[in-house]
């Protein structure tokens, strides 16, 4: 049998001290369909997916505790803020 190599994502920097707030909601049903563009790795407790549906994108936070998971939403915007936003927090420039 071949072992499969370990397969890791990208990981968010941590906020750094001037790092701009995020607004994080709690999501909605809006969207009949979402697609999950781009997603941090699995390993961590905390887990980002930049979603995008009906010509919107925003990014999903979801927080993995033992009392269960938590999801967040940023609000949904254009493509073009919402990638502004996943660039920031990938950096530690917003959380």
């Amino acid at each position: 049998m071949t072992k499969l190599p370990d397969f890791h994502g990208p990981h968010v920097c941590p906020p750094l001290p001037d790092a701009e707030p995020v607004e994080w909601e709690v999501p909605m049903a809006r969207f009949v369909r979402v697609r999950v563009l781009r997603h941090t790795c699995e390993c961590k407790p905390c887990v980002y997916e930049f979603c995008a549906a009906g010509g919107l994108a925003w990014v999903r936070r979801t927080q993995r505790r033992e009392s269960g998971e938590t999801v967040r939403e940023s609000h949904p915007t254009t493509v073009g803020k919402a990638e502004v936003l996943w660039e920031k927090l990938m950096n530690g420039q917003a959380g």
